[in-house]
């Protein structure tokens, strides 16, 4: 790909798709690379250990290493489709139960923030609501970085916290349920159709940071999209409000990528129900379903589609999600 040929970026969009294709190329190259080196200093290592001038931890070492850089791009290999290279966008939205669902909606936004920080992903917030008391009501962010949704696609569904409540006087032990949806965030390299007859704009003063414009001037902006559900054939609407920007044309622009992010999910929705077979023994994921609970005063966080579970509560709430990401796509991934 000659990406210095005269007439390349004449079409923007084509030369966007061709970057996108040869930095994954390079990210292959370099994964292998990886993999390549490592094997050699194990190799390296153990010919050393054999002629007694390494130790046997530091064969250990290197193999821990090379099994590592293996897994890495085992991982890698998973996320082949065309959506998991995208990033992500989040939404988080407390479930009943008031203050205590609210505050755990606040913990889940928090944790996928740091997930991202560690990933070295942007993430941006697009809209958020705080809750009554403490937490929040709902939060959607967005996550820009390479493989974003292939990672986080596993997160989508309900997370149910168990602990015994701050907020209780009786210190009972509470359950509370968090709704998170997860979809692609789609560029200009896709083309998805949106019907202008079928939109419409409410604007409101935005609440949030904004310098002087906050409350004085209409940026917020509310999209109504109505549009033919191809998953359920009914006729439906979308509703996605944003006040990230501090103009009301910034918030309506990512207003429109944030509809064609949901407008694309639902067309891979129809495309997963449409790939019928479901392999012998292998569980359904149920988009929307309860995932995962959280246990606080047992010091235990499961996963109920893979079963993985771990002690760490305090490293998963901080981000350390890797491993429950990785034990889904090993079982789920196609």
């Amino acid at each position: 790909m000659r990406t210095h040929v005269p007439g390349f970026w004449d079409d923007a969009k084509a030369a966007e798709a061709q970057m996108r294709k040869i930095k994954e190329l390079k990210n292959w190259v370099t994964g292998y690379s990886s993999v390549k080196t490592a094997v050699e200093e194990l190799q390296l290592a153990y010919d050393f250990y054999r002629e007694e001038v390494a130790t046997e931890e530091e064969v250990d070492d290197a193999y821990r290493l090379a099994l590592e850089q293996v897994e890495t791009l085992e991982l890698k290999n998973m996320l082949s489709k065309e959506e998991d290279q995208f990033g992500a966008v989040i939404k988080i939205v407390a479930g009943a139960g008031g203050t205590e669902a609210q505050d755990w909606a606040d913990m889940l936004f928090r944790m996928y923030q740091r997930w991202a920080e560690r990933q070295g992903y942007k993430c941006e917030i697009t809209n958020i609501q705080d809750g009554d008391e403490a937490g929040i009501k709902t939060v959607t962010m967005q996550i820009d970085g390479e493989m974003a949704y292939g990672y986080l696609k596993s997160e989508n569904g309900v997370h149910r916290l168990v602990r015994v409540s701050p907020f209780n006087a009786q210190g009972k032990r509470m359950t509370s349920f968090t709704s998170v949806y997860v979809v692609p965030l789609v560029d200009d390299t896709i083309e998805i159709e949106v019907n202008p007859g079928m939109l419409s704009w409410d604007t409101f003063r935005s609440s949030g940071a904004g310098g002087q414009n906050v409350n004085k001037v209409e940026t917020g902006v509310r999209l109504h999209y109505k549009f033919m559900n191809p998953v359920t054939n009914l006729m439906d609407e979308i509703v996605i409000e944003n006040t990230e920007s501090r103009s009301q044309f910034g918030n309506k622009d990512n207003a429109i990528r944030l509809l064609k992010s949901q407008l694309y999910e639902l067309e891979l929705e129809k495309r997963r129900a449409a790939s019928a077979v479901v392999e012998a023994g292998k569980k359904k994921i149920e988009w929307g379903s309860q995932i995962r609970s959280y246990v606080f005063d047992d010091r235990r966080v499961k996963d109920h589609r893979t079963n993985y579970q771990t002690s760490n509560v305090n490293a998963v709430m901080d981000g350390d999600i890797d491993a429950f990401i990785k034990a889904f796509l090993m079982e789920f991934a196609d």
